[in-house]
């Protein structure tokens, strides 16, 4: 049985019994996250925008359902009702939509190493955008992992000719998402549902004009095809949710370093699964990233240490 606990005045969760379930269900979010490449990759034979529709579809019935469930109908819809919501969540939704095609097309295009580079450095891209639009002041430690990761990216650019795009714009949307959500004033959930409705309209027409067509996936590639693009939306959402109940119960530091399971897992996959090349003059860019992240890692972890030791 979980025990009951309370909330600090500074907001940060005091570890509990109840944060070891929080702990199995984070690990088990990353990893949804981190193998979600596989699924993809099963729907190759489907153009990654029609799969990227699918997902959008599915995903706001998804949520509509358990929203209902959870009797949340009311407080939607206010939600709805408010013109502020509406320019906000349609940035967030365009962010949103334009990360998850970016990275469907990449996995179809056998660029999984690109995806797991772009999640590598999204924290730390993160790190850099409350720098200069929140004004937030970096530490030593933060401004040398800040410095690794840029100096990484600017050797692949310099190994490739051009920047590694896909990473460029994974890390940079999501990032660009994470900063406008957090001053949203709808919950996790809530928000999603609203960007799931943005993205109905656009969605829901482009798969009527491709079964008008005969040129849909859907019903014309088999059942396996259509289980499985009816299945984008659980796949979308579930993670999120048990993501959802893990910060609930974890301190930060340990979000912090779980969420580096995700783009873990995806490089093991496109590495030594489905073959990627990876050149040894890659890794000297992996590896100037990868050393940011520790030193990074490190010093939320050594931060978090010194604020539990008593004054």
């Amino acid at each position: 049985m979980q025990m009951d606990r309370s909330v600090p005045a500074d907001g940060v969760v005091a570890a509990t019994p109840a944060a070891g379930g929080g702990l199995l269900t984070g690990i088990v979010a990353y990893s949804l996250w981190g193998v979600l490449p596989v699924y993809w990759k099963w729907l190759q034979a489907v153009p990654a925008f029609e799969v990227l529709c699918h997902r959008m579809v599915w995903s706001l019935a998804f949520l509509l359902l358990l929203s209902a469930v959870r009797d949340r109908g009311a407080g939607l819809w206010r939600a709805l009702a408010e013109p502020a919501n509406w320019r906000r969540f349609t940035v967030t939704a365009v962010l949103l939509g334009g990360n998850w095609f970016t990275y469907i097309w990449a996995v179809h295009q056998g660029r999984i190493v690109d995806c797991s580079l772009g999640y590598f450095l999204n924290p730390l891209v993160t790190v850099a955008l409350g720098m200069v639009v929140l004004g937030e002041r970096l530490n030593g430690p933060q401004w040398v992992s800040v410095g690794c990761a840029a100096a990484g990216v600017a050797w692949l650019a310099l190994v490739f000719g051009t920047l590694p795009w896909v990473s460029v714009v994974l890390a940079v949307s999501f990032a660009l998402y994470t900063l406008l959500r957090k001053t949203a004033r709808l919950g996790p959930v809530d928000g999603l549902v609203f960007e799931a409705v943005l993205f109905f309209p656009l969605a829901a027409g482009w798969l009527g004009y491709l079964q008008a067509g005969g040129q849909a996936a859907f019903w014309h590639q088999g059942w396996a095809t259509d289980l499985l693009l009816a299945g984008a939306g659980v796949t979308t959402s579930v993670p999120l949710l048990l993501f959802n109940s893990a910060a609930r119960r974890l301190e930060l530091v340990t979000i912090g370093l779980l969420q580096y399971l995700s783009p873990t897992f995806q490089f093991a996959l496109g590495v030594f699964l489905y073959g990627e090349p990876f050149q040894a003059s890659r890794l000297i860019g992996f590896a100037l990233i990868w050393t940011g992240i520790a030193v990074y890692a490190w010093d939320g972890w050594r931060r978090r240490a010194g604020a539990r030791v008593p004054g």
